[in-house]
Formats: structure tokens, C-alpha cells, sequence
């Protein structure tokens, strides 16, 4: 069998590239980043990549590419026209991001209900001042995108004792979920949540979901949280929407332009989290996204039916 090369634009360790051998030795991994992949690209067969990178200069230069694999759950940067038009296989980390993602969820939840958001500045001045604490027990959560992610959130939620609220296109029976909602029923979903938690991916469909008319559907004691895209969200309408008491806080992990500019309101508002696009992160990422990728290697060299093949036409 010829050999398999396969390209990675980002760094492994000796036990990553030990597993991906494991499973064919016959391969020859290379590790690099986005510059140097133009190097390396025009013999590569497996491209592992993240959704974000803009690779289309790397595809078109790559004749024997057969599939590539995006170390993230996005794809968005991956759906370009000639990747949609083609036979290339694209598959994504879809799976591998809820423990992380949902106790990013949970934290930030916390922190509103319990007052971290203003003891931890109050901390600073050397202040010692009781400001009014809550519970998310027995509060509502609404999750738009019930996927990997979004059950994930769910289930820790339902631990926490709360109410589960979710919208997905397709009616499923879901083990956490107490109410499941069609997408055109947002608003409705929107109404009853006290926490909103956006899990959706961006696509043409979901870009600037979120405009001032879905702000002003919930509660004014209700709370935003974004941890899927930025751009799902009209970020200037957020702002408008916190600065008008639309709704009390939002726990912001993603924006439409990262990193978020300084002159961005978002930074100076008391009532908003920022975190730097994070949500997702562990120290167990990268191995639980090459035991993905690995076992998606087996089924490619058997011409099995592979995990998280992506409809490019959906882009998800």
C-alpha cells in the first residue's frame, strides 16, 4: 500500500502521532503550522485543520487530498465552493467539546446568580458589601441547538435541578430535555427561559438570529449565554439590548470579531462576562480529538461509514 501522508497544521504530541501509527504505520504524519503547510500540501492525502482556518489556497494546490478533518466542531471556514463541489470528505470534532463547553455554561450561570460578577471586582477595592445572591435551582434554561453540546448542557442543568428548555429542527424523545421546540417557536422558548444558552452552529440560517426583536421576547431578569459563534448574534443590538435593560447580563464567549475590539461597550458593561473564546479548551482536547480523528481513520482505510461526515450544502 502506498504510503498515507497526513498533514497537521497544528502541534501533536509523541503520543498523538503514536495513535495515529497505531492505526496505520504505513503513514507519514507532519506536523506544522498554517505558513509552512503550503510545503507539504501538494502530497498530502488526510488534511487535520481547524474551522476557523481559511485553507482554500492549501485545497486547491492539494491533487491527492482525499479528506479532510477539522479538530473543531465549526466548519465554517471549510464550506467554500470548491470543497462543496467536490468529492473530499470533511468531517468535523463534533462530540468531543460538552464536559469543557457545559462547565463553561454552568460557571458563568453561577456567577451571575451567586454575585461573582460583582465580588470579584468589589475584591479589588478591598470591599466588603453583600450584594443580592440567587439560584439557578428551579430557574429555566432555554437551549437554542440541542446537538453534542447542547445535551451535554442540558444534562448538568437538569442535575442542578432546572428546568430544560430546548430548540432543535428535528422532534426527538431527549432523556434531559422537559420541553423540545421547533425553530419557529423561538420566541416562545425565548419567553419562559431565565438563562438563554446559544449552542447552534453558524450557518447562512443562523447568522444575526439574535436581533433586538428576540432580546426584547425574554425576560428583562433573563441572562444570555454564547458559547457557539459570534456571529449568530447582532452584536450591536446586544449592546442596546443590555444597555436598555432588555434583558440583565449576557456571558459572552465568542463575538464577530475576535479578538473583541476595545472600543466594544461589551468591555465596560457590569453585567457582562467576556471570556476569549475559551469554552471549549482543556487539557484533554487534543486527546480526545485524535482518539476522533483515529477511529475515523480505521472506518476511511475499511470504506466504512465514517463519524461526522459534514452535508457541505448544510454546512454542519
Amino acid at each position: 500500500m502506498p504510503k498515507l501522508n497526513i498533514l497537521v497544521i497544528n502541534n501533536l504530541a509523541n503520543h498523538h502521532i503514536e495513535a495515529i501509527k497505531n492505526v496505520e504505520p504505513n503513514s507519514n504524519v507532519i506536523t506544522c503550522d498554517l505558513a509552512q503547510a503550503a510545503d507539504h500540501i501538494h502530497d498530502t492525502d488526510i488534511l487535520l485543520t481547524w474551522g476557523s482556518m481559511d485553507i482554500r489556497s492549501l485545497y486547491l494546490a492539494a491533487p491527492k487530498l482525499k479528506w479532510v478533518h477539522s479538530l473543531s466542531a465549526g466548519v465554517e471556514s471549510l464550506v467554500f465552493p470548491e470543497m462543496k463541489l467536490a468529492t473530499t470528505i470533511l468531517t468535523n470534532s463534533k462530540g468531543i467539546h460538552g464536559i469543557p463547553v457545559s462547565e463553561h455554561v454552568l460557571s458563568m450561570m453561577l456567577a451571575f446568580t451567586r454575585g461573582l460578577t460583582v465580588f470579584i471586582r468589589q475584591q479589588g477595592k478591598s470591599l466588603w458589601k453583600r450584594t443580592p445572591v440567587d439560584e439557578i435551582h428551579d430557574k429555566t434554561i432555554g437551549i437554542v441547538g440541542l446537538g453534542s453540546i447542547g445535551r451535554e448542557i442540558a444534562k448538568k442543568a437538569k442535575g442542578m435541578g432546572m428546568q430544560v428548555l430546548a430548540s432543535k429542527q428535528t422532534m426527538t424523545k431527549e432523556l434531559f430535555v422537559d420541553e423540545l421546540y421547533p425553530p419557529e417557536k423561538l420566541h416562545e422558548l425565548l419567553s419562559l427561559s431565565d438563562f438563554v444558552v446559544i449552542a447552534l452552529p453558524l450557518v447562512d440560517e443562523t447568522r444575526n438570529l439574535f436581533t433586538l426583536k428576540e432580546f426584547s421576547a425574554m425576560k428583562p431578569s433573563a441572562y444570555l449565554i454564547n458559547i457557539a459563534r459570534g456571529g449568530i448574534i447582532q452584536q450591536a443590538d446586544l449592546a442596546t439590548a443590555l444597555q436598555q435593560g432588555l434583558i440583565k447580563g449576557a456571558g459572552l464567549d465568542v463575538f464577530d470579531e475576535e479578538p473583541l475590539p476595545d472600543t466594544s461597550p461589551l468591555w465596560n458593561m457590569e453585567n457582562v462576562i467576556i471570556t476569549p473564546h475559551v469554552a471549549a479548551l482543556s487539557p484533554n482536547y487534543l486527546d480526545r480529538a485524535i482518539k476522533l480523528f483515529t477511529d475515523n481513520l480505521s472506518r476511511f482505510l475499511e470504506s466504512k461509514e465514517m463519524l461526522n461526515c459534514i452535508d457541505k450544502k448544510k454546512g454542519y
